[in-house]
């Protein structure tokens, strides 16, 4: 056992002791703690786990889950909401002041919403116990749950359903990932790890989904049974959501991006919607603009199409399968636009980025969840004479250290 004094919040959401020239972490933290930890044989060198807090912070505050400290789903509960925002937000200042862009950066927008309308539940056997939950903080064990504070009241069930899956492939003895969305229509059930199943497993299958009335129930994106058709509402469009197709975690997030995006389309005449998913910034946007969008993912760019075809009122909006790591648009395409938004996935759009710099494109929307790639595409569109202007983090991921960020280049 060692006495440490915290210093800050790192950007992982762990409190940082100085130890001569290395850093020490231990989780659950705050600066100016002292707090006694020890160390453990499943961290790293530089963690600690937390063993009890001797002087406490003033900002400290009582966690609201019960299970805040074993569940590795959450990393602060434990910290004052204005000192939690505060430190968000510092996240995205420091991030760009290392990468030597200066722009001003607004206040965070707070877009948890009701909460998470999405999640994915793991399911391992050990000991000839059956877990069903969320990973471990810092450890390679599953959480049990009963319940999840942070889950959108539309996922009521959903744990449920995903102890009714693990338990029925039990005797596969597989690791398994299940994830559920909540839809307009019920939850949206996707089931993998579990490998070929037969006849009699699959029937047994349909039957759950009966029993928990979901809307869809797909093993590996194939499907077991569909109810009812698991759709969502996006502007005045309805998406019918390919199987385990990607969507913003939460409702308030997905409006939340997509009304700063938009904002910063104002007097556009055609825009590209890149990396656009199943179209939760085309469809909004072509309420009011001409839209060109363009995905990898085949399946969500077919259900945008079919939502296109099924919306009265819409701009053009077209949609297109490409691979924009690969193929990103090249300048010659470009000039057909007047703005670009692009959402890229954690990685970013590096090569994206450098095409969009090459061009004469006067305006682009960027929209990210990954502070430290928005500051390397950032820096490439600066480097060729655009400007970057007020820049939003928006806090979607609350209680984390995930943030995400909406800003406007302008030539």
């Amino acid at each position: 056992m060692e006495r440490l004094t915290i210093d800050h919040v790192g950007q992982q959401g762990d409190g940082v002791a100085f130890d001569g020239a290395r850093n020490i972490y231990v989780p659950y933290t705050l600066g100016g703690e002292i707090v006694e930890v020890a160390a453990s044989p499943e961290r790293s060198a530089d963690r600690r786990d937390l063993a009890a807090i001797i002087t406490p912070s003033s900002e400290r505050i009582a966690p609201f889950c019960d299970y805040f400290g074993t569940c590795g789903g959450c990393a602060i509960q434990h910290w004052r909401t204005d000192a939690y925002r505060n430190w968000k937000r510092q996240l995205v200042v420091d991030t760009l002041k290392q990468a030597g862009i200066a722009c001003e950066v607004g206040a965070l927008v707070d877009a948890h919403g009701s909460g998470r309308r999405r999640a994915t539940f793991h399911a391992r056997q050990g000991s000839g116990a059956l877990r069903v939950g969320f990973a471990a903080a810092g450890r390679h064990e599953i959480v049990p749950i009963s319940h999840c504070p942070i889950l959108d009241p539309v996922m009521g069930g959903a744990i449920a359903a995903a102890n009714a899956v693990a338990e029925l492939l039990k005797p596969v003895g597989k690791p398994l990932d299940i994830q559920i969305s909540a839809t307009d229509n019920g939850l949206d059930v996707d089931v993998r790890g579990s490998g070929p199943l037969d006849t009699a497993m699959l029937s047994k299958l349909s039957g759950l989904a009966k029993r928990h009335r979901l809307a869809r129930l797909t093993r590996h994106g194939e499907l077991v049974l569909q109810q009812v058709p698991p759709t969502v509402r996006v502007g005045r469009a309805r998406v019918m959501l390919p199987p385990a197709s990607f969507m913003q975690p939460t409702q308030a997030g997905e409006e939340t991006l997509a009304s700063l995006a938009i904002e910063r389309c104002k007097g556009a005449k055609r825009i590209a919607d890149l990396f656009c998913g199943f179209g939760p910034f085309a469809l909004r946007l072509a309420e009011k603009f001409r839209v060109a969008a363009f995905d990898s993912d085949v399946k969500a760019v077919a259900a945008l199409n079919d939502a296109v075809r099924a919306t009265q009122g819409l701009k053009p909006l077209t949609a297109e399968a490409r691979d924009l790591f690969r193929r990103p648009l090249v300048p010659q395409e470009l000039r057909d636009f007047d703005t670009v938004v692009f959402d890229p996935p954690r990685q970013g759009a590096e090569a994206q980025s450098r095409q969009l710099a090459a061009s004469r494109l006067p305006r682009v929307v960027a929209v990210s969840c990954n502070p430290a790639t928005f500051a390397r595409d950032a820096k490439i569109l600066l480097g060729s004479g655009f400007k970057l202007g007020e820049l939003i983090p928006v806090d979607q991921f609350r209680h984390t250290p995930h943030v995400e960020i909406v800003a406007g280049f302008a030539r």
